[in-house]
């Protein structure tokens, strides 16, 4: 756990999750993230607590509390929508004109899957803006009639699953999403991992201010984009 640390201060933790690595179990039991914070227990019982949560397949940097009142600010800035999260998203699917674009359909979450509605429902109602670094055309001769483009999203709001939905949804599904993907198993452009990267946190400091906390993709997400012929962003160019 030391190893993924990125950053702690009296107030909070940040952390650098590996893919593969489930934030939560049931009972919290077993290999989580979460069990695994009791390393950072005190004399008196108390460990750090989380405040939001990756899928297991996502890499990236995830934030904990170290006191009860700290938690509760920042689970509150979460609710309120006051905390900036940017993802790295690797997508399959056919060339769109666009550059950039936002996605606005609402969301409901049915067991382990979240599902798109339409009419009118602003209580279930889901934002993600996204903009293309780079994009690679088909694979000769792998079978792949479709490209692949590397994004940056930004969910403006919190549904489960809410960036493999939406993205899914107009056609662009995040490469190695077995659950929104239906990635055959021949497919050229399926690496071992969900090529969803939580690149960068901008949030409000129980302290006061506001801070950016960054965690770099890890080698596995760079050998996923290079399989797709994506070539890797630049240093501090997202």
């Amino acid at each position: 756990m030391r190893a993924l640390l990125l950053y702690e201060d009296p107030a909070l933790m940040v952390f650098k999750k590996p893919s593969g690595l489930a934030v939560q179990t049931r009972g919290n039991r077993g290999r989580s993230f979460d069990h695994l914070l009791w390393s950072f227990a005190r004399s008196n019982g108390k460990r750090p607590r989380l405040v939001h949560r990756l899928d297991t397949g996502t890499s990236g940097v995830l934030l904990v509390g170290r006191t009860k009142p700290a938690t509760a600010f920042l689970s509150q800035a979460f609710a309120r929508r006051d905390v900036k999260k940017t993802y790295l998203a690797a997508v399959r699917g056919r060339e769109q004109s666009k550059e950039q674009g936002e996605i606005s359909v609402s969301l409901v979450s049915q067991g382990r899957r979240t599902h798109v509605v339409t009419g009118d429902q602003e209580n279930n109602s889901a934002l993600t803006r996204w903009w293309r670094l780079g994009q690679s055309g088909p694979e000769m001769g792998s079978g792949n009639r479709d490209g692949a483009s590397l994004l940056r999203v930004q969910p403006l709001t919190g549904r489960m699953h809410q960036i493999r939905a939406h993205l899914a949804y107009v056609g662009w599904p995040i490469i190695g999403d077995t659950l929104y993907g239906n990635v055959p198993s021949t497919d050229a452009l399926a690496p071992t991992r969900l090529m969803l990267h939580a690149l960068r946190l901008d949030v409000p400091h129980p302290d006061g201010g506001r801070r950016i906390f960054e965690a770099p993709p890890p080698e596995d997400f760079y050998t996923g984009l290079l399989a797709a012929g994506l070539q890797p962003p630049a240093p501090g160019s997202v």
